[in-house]
């Protein structure tokens, strides 16, 4: 058990510091004074937060933590908590962890007692939800689908079923094979695209899946697609085929039955009683 008191104590500190995602009023004070007082700072990219830094006149010690090698910038930030510096994680835009880099750096540091801090500010996907019209509470957030088109409906028929609000993000290139994907598995469901957000040209479309299909051409920007649960009875509605291929895939990575009959009533919102109920009658 560990127990942290963010401010009743001296440990070295991990913030966790969001940036604005295309409006530089919304950085907040506390956020600047956080930046100008660490010992190092970490980021996606040191031109991109270069700039950010330079505006408001920042000079902390600038290093890069990306994914791809997400594992060794993490052990050089926890070197650095060791020796007793305070370290700043931020993104190229928005909160880090949220479809962006840190969670490894976050989880080693909490388990070796350092203390992790986080800052309020900006990000996409409460943005985009919170003005969507769509029901804000309760809500998934998925992030990107996979880019190939078998992989991207498998993806969504894993969520097809959940009665909650949905919300993914999507590059401007691949919005329109995402939403056809999204109306040939979900259906023709309410749906809201929020694009440049905070920008001058922030813009949001709401309608059906079908309605915004035809308007999405030559749309430009970062999206946050936000899409109503199921209302159906999903327990009528249930591919059983998906369900047990997906069984199937669990037990070969080592899971007895049962538990991946949990991990899949997870992942979908079915029940585990109707999974139980598919997988019988297709043993019989």
């Amino acid at each position: 058990m560990i127990r942290q008191k963010s401010f009743e104590n001296e440990k070295p500190t991990l913030f966790l510091v969001p940036t604005p995602i295309g409006n530089l009023s919304e950085m907040t004070p506390r956020a600047i004074d956080v930046l100008k007082s660490v010992d190092v700072i970490a980021c996606e990219d040191t031109r991109t937060s270069g700039q950010l830094l330079k505006h408001f006149d920042i000079h902390s010690r600038l290093i890069a933590y990306q994914n791809f090698n997400e594992e060794a910038s993490a052990h050089g930030i926890i070197n650095l908590l060791m020796q007793g510096q305070n370290v700043a994680l931020i993104s190229d835009a928005g909160y880090p962890l949220i479809n962006d880099p840190g969670q490894k750096v976050v989880t080693e540091a909490t388990a070796k007692g350092f203390n992790v801090v986080p800052l309020s500010g900006c990000n996409a996907m409460l943005n985009g939800l919170v003005a969507s019209g769509l029901i804000a509470q309760p809500f998934i957030f998925v992030g990107f689908l996979p880019q190939g088109s078998g992989d991207r409906k498998r993806k969504l028929g894993e969520y097809k079923n959940y009665p909650m609000t949905l919300v993914f993000y999507e590059a401007p290139h691949r919005i329109e094979k995402m939403m056809k994907s999204l109306l040939e598995v979900f259906g023709d469901r309410r749906c809201c695209i929020a694009r440049e957000l905070t920008k001058v040209h922030e813009e949001f479309l709401r309608g059906t899946v079908s309605e915004l299909i035809p308007e999405l051409d030559g749309l430009k920007g970062e999206m946050v697609v936000i899409v109503e649960g199921n209302t159906d009875d999903y327990s009528k509605d249930v591919d059983s085929d998906l369900i047990l291929e997906m069984l199937r895939e669990s037990q070969a990575l080592g899971m007895t039955a049962s538990d991946a009959v949990k991990d899949i009533a997870k992942k979908t919102g079915i029940p585990k009683n109707t999974i139980y109920r598919i997988v019988h009658q297709c043993n019989n």
